[in-house]
């Protein structure tokens, strides 16, 4: 079946399963592989990429149920130009294996396009859902407030 979608600003036509998780489609379709596979169950949030602007887990979504626009973690920025949560997250030096991070970027910076003033409790909260084997979250934490922070001219 073709399904029709707007991947990073790049509209595609993808003749896949109706049941195919948009994680696969991004992944095994489009090339676009930032985007991990991490459990499969929307547990981890590895898969976390954004429809209209909301965090949503890739790999439960199935393809048919795509309303909206997707952007994934090579839309955020481009090398030549960074978002400012990516570019916060290389000053804080948050990755070490760096496989969950995709996810908890994408997290990240649908969590500050709502809330541009966050505490830490609020920081914990909307980034609960995203699980890092390698333990970064005070990083984690420290380059959200920096990037909130750049975010309101501060």
């Amino acid at each position: 079946m073709a399904f029709n979608l707007t991947v990073d600003g790049t509209a595609y036509s993808v003749d896949v399963p109706a049941d195919m998780p948009l994680l696969w489609v991004l992944r095994d379709e489009l090339g676009l592989t930032g985007t991990k596979y991490g459990c499969g169950i929307s547990a981890c949030g590895a898969c976390t990429v954004q429809i209209d602007g909301q965090a949503v887990r890739s790999c439960v979504l199935p393809i048919s149920d795509l309303s909206g626009e997707v952007t994934t973690i090579e839309g955020l920025g481009t090398p030549e130009n960074l978002a400012t949560i990516q570019q916060s997250w290389i000053d804080h030096q948050v990755a070490q294996c760096g496989y969950c991070q995709p996810g908890q970027i994408m997290q990240a910076a649908a969590f500050l396009a709502e809330n541009p003033f966050p505490t830490n409790q609020d920081i914990d909260t909307a980034m609960a859902g995203n699980l890092c084997r390698c333990g970064t979250y005070p990083r984690i934490r420290a380059a959200i407030k920096d990037a909130a922070r750049q975010m309101r001219g501060g």
